[in-house]
């Protein structure tokens, strides 16, 4: 596809993919439980969440989270801890869970009712880059006005729809659309 960079990094430019730092944006604004998994307490917290309800534990087992509820309840008692791989699992689980949960509220936020959300996009980091192969690329805001398809592939963890829902929305910014495909940063809030 035109515009699209095929090496990059070659000349020591340092970034990462636009729809990456859209996802750890809307990650951010999801709001996880800030202790780990493999502390006692944010392994608790994430128990509860995942078991609170019949629709949660549903969704939990949707996800992955595939055990009985005998273990289940030795987990929460602190008669058994989890394994390793069950760690991960839970981890996995909520994440899922929680976006899922939290999608409609950020999709209404961002949205505005139309008006959309203010994005700032950040460049490619070209400190590393000689002088002569360096190009000018400044920083960037646009107005994203239809957050639908990006916050459903969020939600879903389908990386390479959120990339072409990112791309579809950075073409607003003109020519000069495919300078923007690795930036250092993308920030919005909600």
């Amino acid at each position: 596809m035109p515009e699209r960079n095929i090496e990059f990094g070659k000349y020591g430019a340092r970034g990462f993919k636009g729809h990456e730092a859209v996802a750890r944006q809307l990650d951010d604004l999801a709001g996880y439980i800030a202790t780990p998994v493999t502390a006692r307490r944010g392994l608790l917290a994430r128990m509860h969440y995942l078991t609170r309800s019949d629709h949660a534990r549903a969704a939990a087992r949707a996800a992955g989270l595939t055990v009985t509820d005998r273990t289940l309840r030795a987990w929460l008692d602190g008669a058994r801890s989890p394994s390793r791989k069950n760690l991960e699992r839970i981890e996995r689980a909520y994440r899922s869970v929680r976006r899922e949960n939290v999608a409609r509220y950020l999709l209404a936020r961002l949205n505005r009712e139309g008006r959309g959300t203010r994005v700032e996009i950040h460049p490619v980091n070209q400190s590393q880059v000689d002088r002569p192969r360096q190009r000018v690329v400044e920083f960037r805001t646009l107005n994203v006005r239809h957050w639908d398809r990006i916050v459903a592939a969020w939600a879903a963890g389908d990386d390479q729809e959120l990339d072409d829902a990112w791309v579809d929305q950075v073409i607003d910014l003109g020519s000069q659309w495919g300078q923007y495909e690795y930036v250092t940063n993308v920030g919005f809030a909600a």
